[in-house]
């Protein structure tokens, strides 16, 4: 036992805060969460969004501190995924559902629970393919949207009715239509565009980054448009990612393809009858024609 102790004891002396970076980033996105709750409980929907936003910003830092640091861990994985089901699908569905789908009473409810519920399978889908090698066509792009941009897209609504008003953005009905859609997209197989697989030229690097600053000098001074857009342009690539993926699935299957019909040939030779005798042997330029 005191041997057990003290190689605890050695284990802890030796281990770093900065591995604790990844997971306490993930803590702060859950807790960005949880306030976006309580800022709609109490009609601020506005900060509730801004704290679901900021949700966003914290889980797409924290893989890449974890990845960077070298901290991954099976721990941190776990921990991620309910961060991100409370965040990204607990907390906008209660905004929404208090925002405006309270009008619908006991079926406003059963649709933001089925967002919630689609949030959570997607999440448990994307657990159980973390060890699995996907297809080389389909690695670029990932399996449905992920979380966050399902809670993004959920929010669109609001964020159009905060700069252009009320009068048809807070419907209930078109709310029940647009929830179920933004659901049923996390929990397809449609491939969506992943920021993670996207390579920069050399040559595109400083462009990327006066985007970049543009944008954000677009979100400070005007977040709702500029959200609005951005959610509007992710929803216009999926048909060129479904094209894309598409492409290369047609690509991979042809190469795949091409070692089998090499292969026939020379089966065809090996299958060729043997010639009576007396009959003259075929040179080998007759054997290419």
């Amino acid at each position: 036992m005191r041997a057990r102790r003290q190689r605890m004891r050695r284990r802890l002396s030796h281990f770093s805060v900065n591995r604790l970076i990844p997971n306490v980033l993930t803590l702060l996105a859950l807790c960005a969460g949880m306030t976006a709750i309580r800022f709609a409980i109490g009609g601020d929907f506005e900060a509730a969004c801004y704290a679901i936003i900021a949700a966003g910003i914290f889980d797409g830092l924290d893989g890449r501190m974890a990845r960077l640091l070298k901290a991954t861990s099976r721990f941190g994985a776990e921990l991620d995924s309910l961060s991100d089901f409370i965040s990204f699908g607990v907390a906008p569905a209660l905004v929404l559902y208090l925002w405006t789908m309270t009008a619908l009473h006991s079926v406003g409810w059963a649709i933001v629970l089925f967002f919630a519920v689609c949030c959570a399978l997607r999440l448990a889908r994307f657990n159980t393919q973390l060890g699995a090698e996907p297809p080389p066509y389909a690695a670029g792009f990932f399996t449905g949207a992920p979380a966050p941009a399902g809670a993004a897209l959920l929010l669109m609504p609001m964020f159009i009715s905060f700069q252009w008003g009320d009068w048809i953005a807070r419907s209930p009905y078109l709310n029940a239509v647009w929830i179920s859609a933004a659901a049923l997209l996390m929990v397809s197989t449609v491939p969506t565009v992943s920021l993670k697989r996207i390579r920069i030229p050399p040559h595109l690097v400083m462009p990327s980054l006066l985007g970049v600053g543009v944008m954000a000098g677009f979100f400070m001074t005007a977040p709702w448009p500029t959200l609005t857009f951005v959610g509007a342009l992710y929803i216009a690539s999926i048909p060129l990612t479904i094209r894309a993926a598409a492409r290369l699935r047609r690509a991979y299957e042809a190469r795949k393809s091409e070692p089998a019909e090499a292969a026939e040939p020379s089966a065809a030779v090996v299958a060729t009858p043997p010639m009576p005798l007396g009959e003259a042997t075929p040179s080998a330029n007759e054997w290419r024609h």
